[in-house]
């Protein structure tokens, strides 16, 4: 599970450096913040079936 969060941070870290250089008129960045989105989703999928297993 704590590889599962390394990885949460790091996309987390992508998304949020392009979705800052969107805001700031940066057209393709936002094509990579889209792509790190869809990656963080399927991530907390992953962390919310991972963490409902360790529940158990």
């Amino acid at each position: 599970m704590k590889e599962l969060v390394e990885k949460l941070n790091a996309a987390w870290a992508v998304f949020a450096e392009n979705a800052d250089k969107q805001l700031a008129g940066n057209k393709a960045a936002g094509a990579r913040a889209r792509k790190a989105s869809l990656e963080i989703e399927k991530a907390l999928k992953e962390f919310r079936k991972v963490s409902v297993e360790a529940g158990k």
